[in-house]
Order: C-alpha cells, then sequence, then structure tokens
C-alpha cells in the first residue's frame, strides 16, 4: 500500500533538492551586499516611515478591487467550463449573460479612467 506513494516521496526528495541547490548556489554565486533601500518595505507606493495619518491613494484600493472583481470571473468560469456538456444550452447562455455583465462593467470603468494611472 505505502508502496504506491513512493513515487511521490521521490518526486518531493529530488523538488526539495533542487530548491536547496537553487538556494544555496544563490548564497555561493551572488554579491551579498544589501542596503537599506534594498532592506525596506515596499508599502503602495510611499515611503513606509511616514506620519500613519497620512491619507492613501484611491487608485491603490481602485486597482486591487478591480483585480479581484476579475479574479473572480476566471474563478467561476473553471467550474463552468467543467460542467457545460451537462447544463447544456441554459449554461451557456447564462454564461455568457455573466460575462456580458462583467464586460459592461469593464467598459464602464474604462471610460470613467478607473485603470489610468496619471
Amino acid at each position: 500500500m505505502l508502496m504506491e506513494y513512493l513515487p511521490i516521496i521521490v518526486f518531493m526528495i529530488i523538488a526539495g533538492g533542487i530548491a536547496l541547490a537553487m538556494v544555496g548556489g544563490s548564497l555561493i554565486a551572488a554579491q551579498q551586499k544589501p542596503y537599506a533601500e534594498k532592506l525596506s518595505a515596499y508599502e503602495c507606493g510611499f515611503e513606509p516611515f511616514d506620519d500613519a495619518r497620512r491619507r492613501f491613494d484611491v487608485r491603490f484600493y481602485l486597482v486591487a478591487i478591480l483585480f479581484i472583481i476579475f479574479d473572480l470571473e476566471v474563478a467561476f468560469l473553471f467550474p463552468w467550463a467543467v460542467s457545460l456538456a451537462d447544463i447544456g444550452l441554459f449554461g451557456f447562455l447564462s454564461m455568457l449573460g455573466f460575462l456580458g455583465v462583467l464586460t459592461v462593467g469593464f467598459i464602464y470603468e474604462w471610460c470613467k479612467g478607473a485603470l489610468e494611472w496619471e
């Protein structure tokens, strides 16, 4: 019974060895000269060590929300594609309606300039 898992264990050992070799090779071959700016945290496009009550630019939130919306669209497409043979024409037309609503929303956001950074 446990012999069935042997290829998985061998694969994990090989993958772990390759990962360790890459990290070790990087540490050996690369120059390790970190500086203060490289080690500082990057937070939303502005200096992290500033007044905590500083106003955030709404573009960061807008881009994040748009990413989540269109990322969820793709998440809904996978189960739909798998079950398309079972749900038939009604399921196909329902997904076309769903994609149509999202396309109209995307065009609206584009026309309003939500995707413009400057």
